[in-house]
C-alpha cells in the first residue's frame, strides 16, 4: 500500500533543512512526500546572508484548499517542523484535525521547535499554541530538553525528571515521546549526547505497556543545520517500519544521523583545510551521498530498556 506523507516545513534553495532535510530521506524509503512550504529561503539562516518569503496562513489555506477541491487530502501521515507564526501553527492543527477525521489512523509527526540551550528562537507568542493545540492532536512528539521543559513548565535536571516529564507529554496527548536531545550525563562520558524515548502500547489482549529507553550518541565538534529535521523525518520512517518497538526505531534512526554527519564532517574538514574550522556551506548535510546509510543504516548505537 503507497504510504503518504504531507509535511508542513521550511525550504532552502541550497542545502538541506526542514523539508529539503526530511524529504528525500523519505523518498529513498519509500513514502511519497507532499511538500508544503513554510518558509522558502535561499539558505538557511546560519550563513552570513540569506534571503526569501515567508508563507502565511491564508497562503497555507489556499494550498491545502486545492488539494482538497481535487480530493487528494488522503494522508497517512502529517510531519511538521519550524514556524514562527501563531496564526500559521493554528491553521496546521485546522488542517491536523481534518485529516484526522477522513482518517482517523493518521499519525501526526511533530518537533516543536521553539529553542535551545535556554533560549528561544520563535517568538514567545507561539508556546501556549504548541503547548495547549499542537501537542493535543500530536501523535510522536519529538523535543529537546528545553522544548520539553517549556511545554510542561517543569525543569530536567535527572533521568527521573526527564522520564516524568515525557509522562507529562503523553497525558497531554502523544503516544510516543522522545526528547532527542538532553543535557544530562552519559554513562559513557560527556564525549556522548544522551536521548531518551517513551512509547505507549496497547498489547493483543488489551493490556497497556510503556516502553523507555536510553539513546548515547557520539557528539561532533561542529555546527550541523537539518539534523533535527532528519531525526524526526527518520523516527516517522522507521517507527512505520518497526510500530510498537521504539527502541528499534530510535537506533536506526540515530545511525542514520550517525552515518550522514560523519560523512558530513570529513567532507567538510576535507575542504576547509588544515588547522580551519569549516564554514555553514561546507557544513551542508552530506544527504545524496548518504542514500545506501539511509536505506538500510550500519547499526552503531544501541538503545538502553529502561
Amino acid at each position: 500500500m503507497e504510504c503518504r506523507v504531507l509535511s508542513i516545513q521550511s525550504h532552502v534553495v541550497r542545502g538541506y533543512v526542514g523539508n529539503k532535510s526530511a524529504t528525500f530521506p523519505l523518498q529513498v524509503l519509500g513514502f511519497e512526500v507532499d511538500s508544503i512550504n513554510s518558509v522558502q529561503f535561499s539558505n538557511h539562516t546560519g550563513y552570513a546572508h540569506w534571503k526569501g518569503q515567508v508563507l502565511t496562513a491564508e497562503e497555507l489555506n489556499v494550498l491545502y484548499e486545492g488539494i482538497k477541491l481535487n480530493n487528494v487530502n488522503h494522508y497517512n501521515y502529517i510531519l511538521t517542523g519550524y514556524t514562527r507564526d501563531t496564526s500559521f501553527l493554528e491553521t496546521v492543527v485546522d488542517i491536523v484535525q481534518e485529516l484526522k477525521r477522513l482518517n482517523p489512523k493518521l499519525v501526526y509527526v511533530c518537533d516543536p521547535v521553539m529553542g535551545d540551550q535556554g533560549s528561544m528562537y520563535v517568538p514567545e507568542n507561539i508556546l501556549p499554541v504548541y503547548r495547549d493545540k499542537v501537542v493535543a492532536v500530536a501523535d510522536i512528539l519529538t523535543p529537546n530538553q528545553f522544548e520539553a521543559e517549556l511545554l510542561t513548565g517543569r525543569t530536567i535536571s535527572t533521568e527521573k525528571d526527564a522520564l516524568d516529564v515525557m509522562e507529562l507529554l503523553h497525558q497531554m496527548g502523544p503516544d510516543t515521546v522522545v526528547l532527542t536531545s538532553t543535557d544530562l550525563t552519559s554513562p559513557h562520558g560527556d564525549q556522548f549526547l544522551v536521548a531518551l524515548g517513551s512509547q505507549k502500547m496497547v498489547r493483543t489482549d488489551g493490556s497497556k505497556s510503556t516502553q523507555k529507553i536510553r539513546i548515547e550518541m557520539p557528539k561532533v565538534d561542529a555546527v550541523f543545520v537539518g539534523t533535527g529535521d532528519l531525526f524526526t523525518a527518520m523516527l516517522l520512517a522507521w517507527n512505520h517500519h518497526h510500530p510498537n518497538d521504539l527502541k528499534s526505531a530510535c537506533e536506526k534512526t540515530v545511525s542514520v544521523l550517525h552515518h550522514v554527519i560523519k560523512r558530513t564532517i570529513t567532507y567538510a574538514n576535507e575542504m576547509a583545510g588544515p588547522g580551519k574550522r569549516p564554514n555553514p556551506a561546507q557544513l551542508e548535510l552530506r544527504m545524496v551521498q548518504s542514500k545506501k546509510d539511509i536505506e538500510d543504516p550500519d547499526i552503531v548505537v544501541e538503545a538502553t530498556i529502561l
